[in-house]
C-alpha cells in the first residue's frame, strides 16, 4: 500500500472540500448556533449540538464539492481558482461525486435520532446546497440564494428543539439572507474582473457603483432584524452588546471595502467570522450568564 499516494489524495479531497479554509463553516454555523440556542433558551443539549456543527461541517464540505463540480470549466480561467483539484485535474469528476454523496449521506446519518420534520426540512437544505451553484448563471444576486442555503440550519434548529418552526425563525432566516448578501458581495468584489469575463453573475456586478452602499445597507437590514428579534424576545444588555460589537465591526468593514482593493475586501470578507461570534456571544451571555445575575 502507498501511504505517500494516499496521503497526497487526502489532502486533495481536504483542499476540495474546502477543511483548509474553514470560514465558509463558520459563516453556516454561526447563524445555526444562534438559532439553536434561542430555541433552547440556551440550553440545547451537547448532543444535539454536536449533531448540528458535525452535520453543519459535512454538508459545507459537500457543498463546496458540489460547487467545484458545477464551476469547474469557470474555475480554470480564474487565476485564484485554476489550481483547485477538480479543475486542475488532479481529483476526477466520479471521485467528486462520490465524496459528495459519502458526506451528505453522513450528514443524514447524524439526523436519524432527530424529528419527521427536521427530515423534512434537511432534504430542502440539500436541494439548496446542491443548486446554489447553478444560480450563478442566471440569478442576478445568487448571493441571495446562498444565504437561504446558508440559513437553513435555522429552521431546522427549531424544529429540532421545539418540533415546530415559528415565525421568529423566519425572521432570523431573513436576517441571515441579509448578512449573506453583504458578505458575499464583498467576495464577489475580489473577483468582480474575472467574473466579468467568465459571464458570471454576481452581485458586485448587479450592485455596480453602489456595491459599497449595498452592503452596508444588507448590514443595517440584518442587524435591525436581529435586534427587533431581540426585543421580541425580551432580551437584555448582553444581546445588544453583541449586535453593538457586530455593528462597529460592520461599520470597520465599510473602512475596508470603500476604496474596493481587492485584498482589503477579501479582509472584510474574512472578518465576517467575528460578526457571526459577536452575535452569538451576546446570545449565549444573555440566556446563560444574565439569569445568574438576577
Amino acid at each position: 500500500m502507498n501511504f505517500a499516494l494516499i496521503k497526497q489524495k487526502l489532502d486533495l479531497y481536504e483542499r476540495l472540500m474546502r477543511l483548509d479554509k474553514p470560514i465558509g463553516i463558520l459563516l453556516l454555523l454561526w447563524p445555526t448556533l444562534w438559532a439553536l440556542w434561542i430555541a433552547s433558551h440556551g440550553q440545547p443539549g451537547w448532543m444535539l449540538a454536536w449533531i448540528f456543527i458535525l452535520g453543519t461541517v459535512l454538508m459545507r464540505s459537500a457543498g463546496c464539492v458540489v460547487n467545484d463540480y458545477a464551476d469547474r470549466e469557470f474555475d480554470r480561467h480564474v487565476e485564484r481558482t485554476k489550481e483547485r483539484p477538480l479543475t486542475s485535474g488532479k481529483v476526477s469528476v466520479r471521485e467528486a461525486l462520490a465524496l459528495a454523496t459519502v458526506l451528505t449521506l453522513c450528514a443524514a446519518l447524524l439526523i436519524l435520532p432527530l424529528s419527521k420534520l427536521v427530515w423534512q426540512l434537511a432534504l430542502v437544505a440539500v436541494f439548496l446546497a446542491v443548486s446554489y451553484p447553478f444560480t450563478k448563471r442566471f440569478f442576478a444576486i445568487p448571493q441571495a440564494y446562498l444565504g437561504i442555503a446558508f440559513g437553513f440550519g435555522i429552521p431546522m434548529a427549531f424544529a429540532a428543539v421545539q418540533d415546530h418552526v415559528p415565525p421568529l425563525a423566519w425572521w432570523l432566516l431573513a436576517a441571515n439572507v441579509a448578512w449573506a448578501v453583504a458578505y458575499d458581495t464583498e467576495y464577489a468584489m475580489v473577483d468582480r474582473d474575472d467574473d466579468i469575463r467568465i459571464g458570471i453573475k454576481t452581485s458586485a456586478l448587479t450592485f455596480g457603483r453602489y456595491d459599497v452602499a449595498a452592503v452596508m445597507l444588507c448590514y443595517g437590514i440584518a442587524l435591525a432584524i436581529l435586534a427587533w428579534a431581540g426585543t421580541r424576545l425580551h432580551y437584555g444588555g448582553f444581546y445588544f452588546g453583541g449586535i453593538a460589537v457586530a455593528t462597529a465591526i460592520a461599520l470597520y468593514h465599510w473602512t475596508l471595502i470603500r476604496g474596493r482593493e481587492r485584498m482589503r475586501c477579501f479582509k472584510a470578507f474574512l472578518h465576517n467570522n467575528w460578526i457571526g461570534a459577536a452575535i452569538f456571544a451576546g446570545i449565549v451571555a444573555e440566556l446563560n450568564l444574565r439569569p445568574l445575575l438576577r
